[in-house]
């Protein structure tokens, strides 16, 4: 290590699309996301075939993580994966990764606490945990020690050292917010982005200097954090000092009247709003838990929440939907406030006639009566980039009050935490939806809509296995072939032949059940699958699909139509016959229908 650049100069303009050696055989493989302040960091231990995964990441930056290991060492040489805590943005990536994973002693390595939540991602590879382990983990040339900081900011929360290199990879502590993201932090200015990150994000001061105290017992040279930017030897000792001063856990600072009986119950009730968001990582948890503290202010009856999504419509999650969320249009008085900035904000209370006999109460949130009495409390969630009402949650009061400056304190305590929840919401539904966009993608063939090759090996391989068991749940393939298409692309065109075979899947679609499986083999062939019908049920079907094919034809410009014939060859599964078997048999009879004339069926 003596040689090797503990101030990392090397990376000083580094290309981050590749991987990068941050110390010897220790890589920075994480990518940058634009746009992004909240940065994610994946760091490889590369140790042959022990090797070792740190944070892995999430479902939006592990595609790119993968290409960077796989520059470094075949990613089956990674048996350890290192999970800090259980956030989705270090963890997300395991269900993706189990599915890559086939060595048998790869393992999860974490804390008990971190566990009892990562299980829940649905992984096979088993646990390695640290606290029944000695806190360490020897490898190839080094060994890996786990340090414990609970607290900051999980209950389970660690941090890990290479001994023989003294790189800290810290987790979340000395991560940062960096509106323009730096793989090295440059000077003593970091600390500027580190301070607004540890202030809301570790729950106390005494929290983050006990973790300070136990990470201070190790010789570390150069810290690799989750988020923000790898701090350099030169800067350790600075960052670290820094830290220790720093008055965080700001959402239990009172302010105003110092009668100590009332502080203690105020801070009673902001540190239970902190826990909450440190605690629960569903949304439906989050906004019960919230109502029930502030319940203990408030007369709340229930608080809906609305956030708006990328396409501009609104996520809906109220009391009526158990907060499942429901996208569509928001309430009139919340879809007006989308969108406004914070004079947007004050001018509409100072100006708009509708309204009056509400009041505004600290720039911050407005009370107003509520349509079928009681009181309703608007407190819209400026997004931190843009500085837009991005969101609102409406707290609905079952009488009319007359708000203490101890509630108004609650109600604007409330504000961050939402943001950030219904935020952590907004994205996990957008990547769901995008996982599942880019698996109906992968399985579906981009022309016809239909399923492709990869899926029916997957689906349909499952369904003789079925059949293997239970002779009831017979398997015929149809396989189907579209007349002189050659002549249709070479005489009309390729544009014809699209719609040629667009038309030809509608027809197949109109004459499927939801229980067959359709696919478009490749070229102008298809594999109707029928599930469970008896052999001369499947031929009555082939025959009709052949007639509703041939009845009518696709039009072309000129306004003639073009008439569209197929062939059919039919075959039907017998028991533990493979699926090639099933294809091929049904590939013959098509030849015999297409020798024998075409527009026709045969049965092999």
């Amino acid at each position: 290590m003596s040689t090797f650049d503990t101030n990392l100069e090397h990376l000083a303009g580094a290309d981050t699309t590749r991987a990068l050696e941050i110390a010897p055989r220790v890589w920075w493989v994480g990518h940058i996301l634009e746009d992004d302040i909240f940065q994610c960091h994946v760091y490889l231990i590369e140790q042959g075939d022990q090797s070792v995964l740190i944070d892995p990441g999430s479902l939006l930056t592990f595609p790119a993580t993968l290409e960077k290991i796989e520059e470094v060492i075949p990613f089956a040489n990674i048996r350890y994966f290192v999970c800090h805590h259980q956030d989705p943005d270090i963890a997300a990536s395991l269900p993706m990764i189990d599915a890559l994973v086939r060595r048998p002693d790869a393992v999860v390595v974490t804390h008990w606490r971190a566990q009892a939540l990562l299980k829940h991602y649905g992984i096979k590879m088993p646990f390695w945990l640290v606290d029944q382990n000695d806190w360490r983990l020897a490898l190839e040339d080094r060994e890996l020690r786990f340090i414990f900081t609970p607290y900051a900011h999980f209950p389970g929360a660690i941090c890990s050292f290479d001994a023989s290199t003294g790189v800290l990879f810290s987790s979340d502590i000395f991560g940062g917010f960096t509106e323009r993201p730096a793989l090295v932090a440059q000077d003593e200015s970091y600390f500027e982005s580190m301070r607004p990150f540890h202030e809301h994000y570790m729950p106390s001061p005494d929290i983050l200097d006990f973790a300070l105290r136990r990470i201070a017992e190790h010789p570390v040279r150069i810290i690799a954090p989750q988020h923000g930017s790898i701090i350099p030897e030169r800067l350790v000792a600075f960052m670290t000092g820094a830290l220790r001063h720093l008055d965080c856990g700001i959402y239990l600072h009172a302010q105003g009247n110092t009668d100590i009986q009332r502080l203690s119950r105020l801070n009673t009730t902001l540190r239970e709003i902190t826990q909450t968001m440190l605690l629960y990582r569903d949304f439906r948890d989050i906004a019960d838990r919230l109502r029930q503290v502030v319940s203990r202010n408030l007369p709340v009856e229930r608080i809906d929440y609305y956030a708006r999504l990328e396409d501009d419509s609104v996520l809906a999650l109220t009391h009526e939907n158990r907060f499942s969320g429901i996208s569509g249009e928001a309430p009139t008085a919340v879809a007006a406030l989308m969108g406004q900035d914070r004079e947007d904000w004050r001018a509409l209370h100072r100006d708009h006639p509708t309204m009056r006999g509400h009041v505004l109460h600290s720039d911050t949130f407005r009370a107003g009566p509520a349509e079928h009495g009681g009181l309703v409390v608007t407190l819209p969630l400026f997004s931190p980039s843009h500085q837009v009402i991005e969101a609102v949650a409406l707290i609905h009061l079952a009488d009319v009050v007359d708000l203490t400056p101890d509630e108004e304190q609650v109600i604007c305590q409330i504000a961050m935490p939402l943001q950030v929840a219904l935020e952590r919401e907004v994205i996990y539904r957008s990547i769901d939806a995008k996982r599942r966009e880019a698996y109906q993608r992968s399985i579906r063939d981009s022309l016809t809509g239909l399923f492709n090759r990869l899926y029916m090996q997957d689906v349909m391989k499952r369904q003789c296995r079925i059949h293997d068991r239970d002779p009831n749940a017979g398997v015929t393939a149809i396989m189907i072939d579209i007349d002189h298409f050659k002549a249709i692309n070479d005489t009309y065109g390729h544009v014809v032949g699209d719609e040629a075979l667009k038309h030809v899947a509608e027809r197949l679609q109109g004459c499927s059940r939801e229980t067959d499986v359709l696919v478009r083999f490749g070229g102008e062939e298809f594999i109707l699958y029928l599930i469970g019908t008896a052999p001369s049920e499947a031929s009555a079907q082939a025959e009709r699909i052949r007639s509703t094919i041939e009845e009518r034809g696709i039009g072309l410009d000129d306004g003639r139509r073009l008439a569209i014939t197929v062939s059919l060859g039919v075959a039907t599964r017998v028991q533990k016959e493979p699926l090639e078997d099933l294809i091929r048999r049904a590939d013959e009879a098509l030849y015999r229908a297409k020798k024998a004339g075409r527009n026709r069926c045969e049965s092999a």
